[in-house]
């Protein structure tokens, strides 16, 4: 498989030949698979505050003793944890606390952060999802399907692109991409619906994706960087779906050819 070979302003040099990796056949049921399964290892641990929704004094169970001081025999009230708001003489005025059936009460089956998110996975079925993420990445049908219109492909640059300044380098993707430029550079805007109230505001899309060798560095703003040996499906599949703007340059094309054959 071939790729075009752009300069470091976007103009085309020639034609490259990629490893034999980018002619793999796509498996996207392997690829939503590992995706899946990989997904809690990139998750952030979340759960309950040690002692939430028991941070106050709650007398415990309820005594039905005749007589008694605090005792709610004859009170019409069931046997449930309360706390007292108030009292007058030897009358109280308790609430219902602590248990889940209560107002400000504990959850009773609560998330634990200390859970273990992590699932393996086979090493022949990672190397097939991460081929065909790969693939997908120059495959216009790919591109196609996860954009819904006809997309233009990255393609492999020089070293030089490395050293251009951002202007410089967004007038380079605008030439490369043309109508597709629209979905390089990353957006954040405001969710249109009521999940913007429900801690869900923004929303943004994944932009374009910049592979580089491992020895070689670059920052942009707007655009993902990824190094060689820092590649994973999530990356390449944001969704677990094959088909993201994907641009090389020759060292992590040479890279990738020794690290996936």
């Amino acid at each position: 498989m071939k790729a075009k070979l752009y300069d470091g302003s976007g103009k085309v040099k020639g034609d490259v030949n990629l490893p034999e990796c980018f002619s793999s056949r796509i498996r996207a049921d392997i690829l939503l698979k590992v995706f899946e399964t990989q997904k809690g290892s990139f998750a952030q641990a979340y759960g309950a505050k040690e002692g939430a929704g028991a941070q106050y004094s709650a007398s415990g169970i309820s005594k039905k003793k005749r007589h008694d001081w605090k005792a709610t025999y004859g009170k019409g009230i069931s046997r449930v944890p309360r706390k007292i708001m108030s009292r007058s003489g030897s009358s109280f005025n308790w609430i219902g606390a602590t248990i889940a059936s209560t107002r400000g009460g504990r959850r009773p089956h609560a998330p634990r952060s200390g859970k273990n998110l992590f699932k393996k996975i086979n090493k022949k079925e990672l190397l097939i999802a991460l081929k065909s993420a790969l693939v997908g990445s120059l495959d216009k049908l790919s591109l196609k399907n996860k954009f819904g219109r006809e997309m233009n492909v990255g393609g492999v640059f020089t070293s030089d692109i490395l050293e251009v300044k951002t202007k410089d380098f967004l007038k380079a993707m605008e030439s490369v991409f043309g109508d597709s430029f629209d979905s390089v550079v990353k957006k954040k805007s405001i969710r249109a619906g009521i999940g913007k109230m429900r801690g869900r505001k923004y929303k943004s899309n994944a932009g374009m994706m910049f592979v580089v060798g491992n020895e070689e560095s670059m920052k942009r703003k707007g655009i993902e960087i990824v190094r060689v040996n820092d590649l994973t499906v999530k990356d390449l599949a944001p969704n677990g779906v094959a088909g993201r703007l994907v641009c090389y340059t020759e060292k992590a094309v040479e890279e990738i050819g020794g690290r996936f054959g």
